[in-house]
């Protein structure tokens, strides 16, 4: 006789993304990059104070950001104005300008540790000599995000990663000095041909910048109908 069992459906499997919020991450906006400064500052956090920088300037993935050494952006002892960084998805190097609020907190958080050249950058505090996790570094970015009173599961590592470009973007309207400063290529190199895998833009953006140039559509118009 046949199990009744095996008529049954088999169970349904619960999708890994059910309940969470999933796609692009948005990046921050100017004043929440002074807000977390100005926190971090105002706790001493020097470590911190100098990841969040560097990640701001960098640009680079999470995963390039913990992998930083110390003669990375300072080999000679105090921090470059322009460093080089080989990313570890690409295999290419990028290159970035580190700002000069940048290189003080890399200096300050230098001369606190005592670092020399051939160390990681940010050390894991659990395993000796050895570099900061994704994990760690994404905890505490969820850190600074909560801090701030933002939800730490809207923003994430890469909404760092896209926030200069992203104000960038806001200034120039130029797409391809963003896709170029975030190593971006047009199309995807696995689908190629497909117009959706252009780099996405928040549409904040775009309608900001559809709205700015309406507004100076109709000034131009106005000027040209006004009464003499």
């Amino acid at each position: 006789m046949d199990d009744d069992n095996s008529i049954l459906p088999p169970p349904k499997r619960t999708p890994w993304n059910k309940g969470k919020l999933i796609g692009a991450k948005p990046p921050l906006l100017a004043r929440h990059v002074w807000s977390i400064r100005t926190k971090l500052q105002i706790e001493r956090r020097a470590r911190e104070l100098a990841m969040f920088n560097l990640a701001i300037d960098s640009k680079l993935r999470g995963c390039d950001v913990v992998a930083m050494k110390v003669e990375d952006v300072a080999p000679n002892g105090y921090p470059l104005a322009r460093a080089t960084v080989r990313q570890r998805k690409t295999g290419r190097p990028v290159r970035f300008e580190l700002t000069e609020q940048t290189r003080q907190a890399v200096d300050d958080y230098l001369k606190a540790t005592g670092k020399v050249p051939s160390e990681f950058l940010f050390t894991s505090r659990r395993r000796l000599g050895e570099a900061m996790t994704t994990r760690q570094y994404a905890r505490l970015v969820a850190e600074w995000i909560a801090g701030i009173g933002l939800d730490p599961h809207i923003f994430s590592t890469h909404s760092l990663r896209r926030t200069k470009a992203t104000l960038i973007y806001r200034r120039t309207g130029n797409l391809r000095a963003v896709q170029l400063l975030l190593e971006t290529t047009a199309y995807c190199p696995r689908t190629a041909g497909r117009s959706s895998d252009l780099l996405s833009i928040p549409s904040p953006l775009r309608r900001d910048r559809a709205d700015y140039q309406a507004a100076q559509l109709s000034r131009r118009r106005t000027g040209r109908h006004s009464p003499a």
